[in-house]
């Protein structure tokens, strides 16, 4: 094999056998948190889910050789900033993109403080019972710091870009439900170091509150989400779409009648399930699958 073959398949196994931590020390604004992180799958959906991260984190997933193209996408799942769907919202998702050639880099970001081993259950007390006050006040506190964890994942992506084998001018994010906030934040008040080639919320949670304005230079943008979505959360697909199309920037709206919310990677049967299908297609549209050299 070439000397150069047996490089990069080095930095593919490297880059499969660990997690890489995105701030040299302790996280800008959390300095004093001290929890440790948790994973279980042990709520009413079964739902494999991470909480009380401190250390933000990217697990990567190289694309396959053969079909490399250069193109990479930050996945920030999503979990009401209490907790991160790492499975369906996340590694699922890298796992599929990664066959399509894009490299895939799954962010842990951080998440509020919960003291039960059922995240979930909070969240779920947070939108629907007795602590919804603490919920709202302790996620208006996390956001802020969730979105500074998107930028600095974009920024160490790009900065890396040749430890990855991944072209700095064609990395991406996409992210779920609150992932969706870190993910279209990305698209604004951005730095040359941070831009994103192309933003993709998905089902994203967007008050008008957290948009920006929308310039001649903002990111390619592809939103989806679905009618009934149970959080009631497609205007806020809806109103980031419009400021696209108003601004004459690149953007594509998928829509599903039916979908939920939360749909991620998991089958329904139902249109919903093939968005990322779609989404790949919108990619090579949008010239960003284009193998370079």
């Amino acid at each position: 094999m070439p000397l150069l073959a047996l490089l990069l398949c080095s930095q593919v196994l490297l880059a499969q056998s660990r997690e890489v931590r995105i701030y040299p020390g302790p996280a800008p604004g959390s300095e004093q948190w001290n929890w440790k992180e948790k994973q279980n799958n042990r709520n009413a959906i079964q739902l494999m889910t991470v909480f009380n991260v401190v250390n933000p984190t990217l697990t990567v997933f190289p694309a396959d050789p053969g079909v490399a193209t250069g193109a990479s996408v930050i996945i920030c799942p999503g979990g009401g900033f209490h907790f991160l769907a790492i499975d369906n919202e996340g590694n699922d998702a890298a796992r599929w993109l990664a066959k399509k050639g894009i490299t895939a880099f799954v962010l842990k970001y951080r998440t509020a403080h919960i003291d039960t081993d059922d995240p979930f259950a909070d969240m779920m007390a947070g939108l629907n019972g007795p602590r919804q006050a603490a919920w709202h006040a302790e996620n208006e506190a996390t956001i802020p710091l969730s979105i500074a964890d998107g930028r600095a994942a974009l920024a160490y992506v790009r900065q890396h870009a040749a430890d990855f084998g991944v072209d700095p001018d064609r990395v991406g994010i996409l992210g779920f439900s609150a992932g969706g906030t870190v993910t279209a934040a990305a698209a604004f008040d951005y730095t040359a170091a941070n831009r994103p080639a192309f933003v993709a919320p998905v089902y994203a949670y967007m008050p008008d509150s957290l948009q920006g304005s929308v310039g001649s230079d903002t990111p390619p943008l592809f939103v989806v989400c679905a009618s009934d979505d149970q959080l009631h959360l497609a205007p806020h697909s809806v109103s980031l779409y419009s400021k696209w199309l108003a601004a004459e920037r690149p953007a594509e709206l998928h829509m599903y009648a039916k979908g939920g919310h939360g749909f991620g990677m998991n089958t329904q049967h139902l249109p919903s399930d093939h968005w990322i299908e779609r989404f790949a297609e919108w990619l090579a549209q949008q010239g960003f699958l284009a193998p370079q050299p």
